[in-house]
């Protein structure tokens, strides 16, 4: 019964993209990858110019999967209280003794939407760590639990860097993928221009429920992955240090390269992405799609390189062409 219960909800996965593909229009690669983080169990930093549907692509995703979305607008002056929620002095009206009630910030949520990370101070982009890494806030000595499926989606924009505070590498390193969006094509763009100035509003069906994404994540981490690909994987991460590695063109530009993280993110998300397009078994390409948006924010570059013009995707594909 359970091996039926989980073909039954892998085989919704593509309603789930038809659904979102309703609202958004182009960016598949983002959307899949969105949702091998949410089938994985981990967190995304999107990156983007603005007006690429980041925020609506969030909000779909979140409908379709009937999920409690909270989007929160990080600015220089957000306090970790704005986040995680602040203690209120409240009175019991039957016997008149004060009290303090913990009020829960926006946090409190399945799929929460931090739209740009980068323009608030490290003080308050520390705040999101622990519930990151812990699943939990810790409030006054008490532990609150956050809702399960939990899932931090944070944006940030790529031009304009003035006034903003760049996140640092621990922080980068909890986000499970970096992904970047790029501009639609131009089929993409005029079905964008016909379809969001008129009248008419897509009708969204709810596809899969909390709990079957909790069974998604757990099917996620039963997919097989062979031996020989688990090593594929260990010497791709540890090809990009530049100590340990044999190829040159990483030697040359890379400052530091990926730590242990980077491997098992990537077993699993390729576990996850296998799910995704209804395999129960990792292949090769899902290592290749992913090592990108896993790598590029878990790799320095040295001065050269940023002189050079030389960046971390370039380097991420000249690993996967001398790694085989």
């Amino acid at each position: 019964m359970e091996t039926q219960h989980y073909k039954a909800l892998v085989a919704k996965l593509p309603l789930l993209k038809a659904e979102i593909g309703k609202v958004i229009i182009g960016q598949q690669d983002a959307v899949n990858e969105v949702l091998t983080a949410l089938l994985a169990g981990g967190h995304c930093l999107l990156e983007g110019v603005p007006g690429l549907a980041k925020t609506l692509m969030v909000r779909t995703m979140a409908d379709a999967l009937a999920m409690r979305f909270k989007r929160i607008q990080f600015t220089p002056d957000l306090m970790p209280g704005d986040i995680v929620g602040t203690e209120v002095l409240e009175e019991d009206h039957n016997t008149g003794k004060k009290f303090f009630q913990f009020n829960q910030g926006p946090i409190f949520a399945n799929v929460v939407l931090a739209d740009e990370i980068n323009r608030t101070p490290p003080k308050t982009q520390a705040a999101m760590l622990e519930a990151m890494q812990e699943y939990k806030v810790t409030y006054g000595g008490t532990d609150y639990p956050l809702p399960k499926p939990f899932l931090i989606i944070a944006t940030q924009n790529p031009i304009e860097q003035a006034g903003t505070y760049p996140l640092p590498e621990a922080q980068l390193d909890r986000f499970l993928l970096y992904i970047k969006l790029s501009y639609p094509s131009e089929r993409e763009e005029l079905e964008v221009l016909r379809s969001t100035t008129g009248t008419s509003r897509a009708d969204l069906q709810t596809i899969l429920t909390d709990q079957d994404i909790l069974d998604l994540q757990k099917l996620t981490r039963q997919v097989h992955i062979s031996d020989e690909l688990i090593s594929l994987i260990n010497r791709i991460v540890r090809a990009s240090r530049p100590a340990d590695s044999s190829v040159a063109f990483v030697k040359q530009w890379v400052e530091w390269g990926a730590g242990p993280r980077a491997g098992q993110a990537l077993v699993l998300c390729a576990k996850a992405r296998a799910v995704l397009n209804e395999r129960f078994s990792v292949t090769p390409d899902d290592i290749r799609a992913l090592a990108f948006p896993i790598l590029r924010h878990r790799i320095a570059l040295n001065f050269r390189a940023d002189a050079e013009g030389i960046t971390t995707d370039r380097v991420i594909d000249e690993l996967l062409k001398a790694v085989k």
